[in-house]
C-alpha cells in the first residue's frame, strides 16, 4: 500500500455535505483506505474569482492503486457527484485533486505528480499541513516552508463529523 494525498474542494450546493460524501465515497472505493482527514477551511476563490467561496480539505490515503488508476477513481467520484467541467477554476460541486503519491514524480498527458501548482496554493497547503505527518519533505521543500504564500482569505470552518 502506498501513501497518497488528495485535496478536496466544493463551492456549489451544500458544500460541507459534498465534502463528507466525497470522503465516504473514497472510503467505499476498493483499493483506497482513508487514513486521516484535515479540518475544513473556507477559502476565497483563486483564478476565476466571480464565484462563491470554497470549502477545502485534504485527505491522507493508503492505496494499492497505481497513480493513474487512482486519478481515474477520483474523476469517477467527481462525475458521480455531478461535477461539470465547463469553466477552468470555476464553480464546482466537488473537486478531487491528487497532490502526491509517495515520492513518485511523473508528467503525462493525464497526470503530473507532485501536483504542479500545489506549492502556490495556500488553500491546498493549509489543509495538507493537517494530515501531513511531521512536515515531511515535498520534493522541493517542507510543508511549513511552503506555507509562506499568503493565507489571507482562509478560515477554519470546522471538521467533518467522524461518527457518520
Amino acid at each position: 500500500m502506498k501513501e497518497a494525498y488528495v485535496a478536496l474542494g466544493a463551492n456549489l450546493g451544500e458544500r460541507e455535505r459534498s465534502l463528507a460524501e466525497a470522503i465516504d465515497r473514497l472510503r467505499l472505493t476498493p483499493g483506497i483506505e482513508v487514513r486521516r482527514i484535515s479540518a475544513v477551511y473556507e477559502t476565497e476563490p483563486v483564478g476565476y474569482t466571480d464565484q462563491p467561496a470554497f470549502l477545502n480539505m485534504a485527505a491522507a490515503i493508503r492505496t494499492d492503486l497505481a497513480p493513474v488508476e487512482l486519478l481515474r477513481k477520483l474523476l469517477q467520484i467527481e462525475k458521480e457527484m455531478g461535477r461539470v467541467r465547463d469553466v477552468r477554476w470555476g464553480p464546482r460541486t466537488i473537486d478531487l485533486d491528487l497532490l502526491l503519491y509517495e515520492d513518485v514524480t511523473m508528467q503525462t498527458d493525464v497526470l503530473t505528480l507532485p501536483h504542479p501548482r500545489m506549492g502556490e496554493r495556500a488553500f491546498v497547503l493549509v489543509p495538507l499541513r493537517d494530515v501531513w505527518p511531521n512536515g515531511l519533505k515535498f520534493p522541493w521543500q517542507t510543508v511549513l516552508e511552503a506555507l509562506r504564500p499568503d493565507e489571507t482569505g482562509i478560515r477554519q470552518w470546522g471538521t467533518l463529523d467522524e461518527s457518520r
